[in-house]
């Protein structure tokens, strides 16, 4: 007797991985199959008979068992990949960071970007970049950033750059322009560590210093409040407005660190005391390269990099509320970036969470 087994209910779409590869067949099938063809693969034909029947159904339903699992975890690792946005501290972080090809982490409360990589999509509508150092993979897409902003008519960005940097970007896009024959309009600021520019009357931005092999620096975001002086706490409602029409400044500007970015540098920013509001703001972005032991601390400090095992060995001196590690090496799949979030995550308080945007399974 010959019958023909359902596998799927239709025709496997080709871009949805199925739990059997549509060019193969089951390992279970690896004896001569009978009448099956490449176009219609999805039934397959299968001699059954009495007795030995029951024993090649159990195989049947162990080999599709141990396929659903891989094809779970698949599925599982792939929408880690496309999620599009990370909620932490309050604020929504999207982008994507792989060392190397692309670094551009949005910040849509604030309107920003840290550096801008190729220019994804998502970026254009940002109305602040700030470029911690010159590297392609971080600055490579200013041009199409400004270019794309213009195209759709939306007012000229803001640009941040280090000091030093300047002068070439001027000179890059003065290039464009006569190569593209058209206009690229934008503030370019160069903003030193220590600065301080108001992004709105309640948000500023200060760089801080950061190491790597070329100039870089990383940026922290402040929210601003005002807070009634001490000596005034007493004074009733008519007395602290006159004093402030007579120009008395009744307040104390309290400034918060809410985001920090540290680009690619090594792990001596965390040692630096001029940089505590980098480790103590809400969320810290931060870059972790490399991740085991197939690569030593030094490998990592040589390429202006950190290891991981350096921001385990600083973990006490954090205190953001939020960790987001980025900028891992393209080497590594989901799977070991997960694995290696958890040894981090012992050790310090804060929510731990890796930008895996662009990073692949080891089941894909």
């Amino acid at each position: 007797m010959q019958t023909s087994i359902p596998l799927f209910l239709s025709t496997p779409n080709p871009k949805i991985p199925s739990i059997f590869p549509f060019q193969h067949y089951p390992s279970f099938f690896h004896g001569k199959p009978t009448t099956a063809t490449a176009h219609d693969f999805h039934f397959l034909p299968v001699k059954i008979k009495t007795k030995p029947f029951f024993v090649k159904a159990s195989s049947f339903l162990s080999e599709i068992g141990r396929a659903i699992e891989e094809e779970e975890e698949y599925r599982k690792a792939r929408a880690a990949v496309i999620r599009k946005g990370i909620e932490l501290g309050g604020y929504t972080i999207e982008g994507l960071s792989i060392g190397g090809q692309e670094t551009c982490v949005i910040i849509p409360e604030f309107k920003c970007a840290f550096d801008i990589g190729r220019c994804p999509s998502r970026a254009i509508h940002q109305n602040f970049v700030f470029i911690t150092h010159a590297h392609l993979d971080h600055i490579g897409g200013l041009p199409m950033y400004v270019a794309s902003r213009g195209l759709y008519s939306l007012k000229p960005p803001t640009i941040f750059v280090p000091p030093c940097i300047k002068e070439d970007v001027e000179k890059l896009f003065d290039i464009h322009r006569v190569m593209g024959q058209v206009e690229l309009n934008f503030d370019l600021v160069a903003l030193d560590v220590g600065e301080t520019y108001e992004l709105r009357n309640d948000v500023v931005v200060r760089p801080f210093r950061t190491q790597h092999v070329i100039p870089s620096q990383g940026y922290v975001i402040y929210s601003v409040r005002k807070k009634l002086k001490k000596q005034y706490i007493h004074l009733k409602g008519k007395q602290i407005e006159k004093l402030k029409k007579s120009g008395v400044e009744i307040t104390d500007v309290i400034l918060s660190p809410e985001v920090a970015f540290t680009g690619d540098t090594t792990a001596e920013y965390m040692l630096d005391p001029r940089n505590a509001d980098a480790l103590r703001a809400k969320v810290l972005i931060t870059e972790a390269t490399f991740l085991d032991e197939d690569f030593t601390i030094e490998h990592a400090r040589q390429r202006g990099h950190t290891h991981l095992l350096e921001i385990i060995a600083n973990a006490k001196w954090i205190r953001s509320k939020a960790i987001l590690l980025t900028h891992f090496s393209s080497r590594y799949s989901i799977e070991d970036i997960r694995e290696a979030v958890l040894k981090l995550q012992s050790k310090v308080s804060a929510k731990v969470v890796p930008l895996t945007e662009g990073f692949k399974s080891m089941y894909s």
